[in-house]
């Protein structure tokens, strides 16, 4: 049989060290991902990292296999349309990177199981499992950390609802209310609010404001000629 006959011990060493590699290099990756609380954090990066080694550690051991290295290629693209399928945005917050990873995960083993790499396949299964299963108490540790730390990179935005007809205004007074508080913007957006008011975000430069000083801004900008409603609210999602 064909995979009894792949079966290499001394590649499966170093079918080993590659993803212990992988696995090591992407943690340390992820840890200063997961550190600043960002959506692609500790598991995320681990499972991309061991991914890539897999599939060209696999690509390695079928050098001169040149129709399953060709198939291999179209997998790795193809895992990753089917990764960004299940990437949700709700509410701002995005979801499903870690399953989109895993995914990508998993379609290694498959690619080294249909190239009757066996034993490499069960390796990066035992892998993949890890990320996502010993790895979650030390997640769930850094994230008990308070989301006001220093060390947090937040991105601040400032909203407003205001008439359809009026938004050029609105927006135009809002921006130069921001900026004259010395808030430079970096983003807008206009999103419908119900059937005759428009809402109106606005993606601050700043990492960092002063939360007192930036309520007293709300109140002003709420007191503005065509704004109904004004509040701001700091993410730590992209």
């Amino acid at each position: 049989m064909e995979a009894i006959r792949n079966i290499n011990l001394i590649s499966l060493a170093d079918t080993l060290v590659s993803l212990l590699t992988a696995f090591i290099l992407g943690g340390l990756i992820g840890l200063e991902r997961q550190y600043r609380q960002r959506t692609a954090g500790l598991r995320t990066n681990i499972l991309v990292a061991i991914g890539a080694a897999i599939f060209v550690d696999a690509a390695n051991r079928l050098t001169g296999h040149d129709g399953a290295v060709h198939v291999m290629a179209y997998v790795v693209s193809g895992i990753g349309f089917l990764g960004a399928g299940v990437i949700m945005r709700e509410e701002g917050n995005v979801r499903g990177i870690n399953t989109a990873a895993t995914l990508w995960g998993s379609g290694a083993v498959g690619a080294c199981a249909g190239a009757d790499l066996i034993l490499e396949a069960c390796l990066a299964t035992l892998f993949v499992l890890a990320a996502n299963t010993l790895l979650r108490p030390v997640v769930s540790l850094i994230n008990q950390q308070p989301l006001d730390t220093d060390s947090v990179e937040v991105t601040n935005s400032v909203y407003i609802i205001t008439p359809k007809h009026a938004q050029k205004i609105a927006l135009k007074q809002f921006i130069e209310k921001l900026e004259g508080a010395g808030y430079q913007t970096q983003d807008v957006e206009v999103h419908q609010f119900g059937a005759e008011d428009v809402e109106i975000q606005v993606v601050l430069t700043a990492s960092a404001v002063d939360g007192a000083q930036m309520d007293a801004l709300i109140a002003d900008i709420a007191n503005s000629d065509y704004v109904s409603q004004a509040f701001w609210s700091p993410s730590t999602t992209d």
